[in-house]
């Protein structure tokens, strides 16, 4: 079996002079870079938990890989049945539950793809492809949730 390591550096950038003396004296603000890759993502928090709402917080990066691991895979399986697309946009939505504890996790997420082909024929089959892509996309396979789809696709 083939394996893929992968490197991510996340730097705290939220200290304000005091550290983590108490819940309140820093921030949540981080960068998260990888080498040879551009200047890095700022992230924070969710505002809820005093993060700076103007910054990617790990749960927008969480969706965002599932939407973009799904999109990559259905461009592939596109190409290979030959339909052609020439837009495709996500807006992707998901639900994450707090436990009593503070911690918590995602327990559904939707992916709603308002896709553009060129073959008015070929719209039932692009449909279809998104469950294929599911069953491909890297992380969705990694999730311990169901992931929906709600697919509109178009023809030019």
């Amino acid at each position: 079996m083939k394996k893929h390591y992968y490197e991510i550096k996340v730097e705290w950038t939220g200290n304000e002079g005091n550290g983590t003396l108490n819940y309140k004296s820093f921030n949540r603000n981080h960068k998260i870079m990888a080498d040879g890759k551009y200047d890095g993502i700022k992230g924070s928090s969710d505002p809820s938990f005093l993060g700076d709402k103007t910054r990617y917080n790990p749960e927008d990066l969480f969706l965002s890989s599932l939407s973009a691991c799904h999109m990559l895979w259905y461009l592939h399986l596109c190409s290979v049945h030959k339909i052609v697309v020439t837009e495709y946009l996500d807006n992707a939505t998901g639900l994450m539950e707090e436990t009593k504890n503070g911690s918590g996790k995602f327990t559904e997420v939707t992916l709603n793809p308002k896709v553009k082909i060129t073959d008015l024929n070929m719209i039932d089959k692009a449909n279809e492809l998104h469950g294929q892509a599911n069953k491909m996309c890297f992380i969705a396979n990694s999730c311990n949730f169901k992931i929906r789809h709600n697919p509109n696709t178009t023809a030019e």
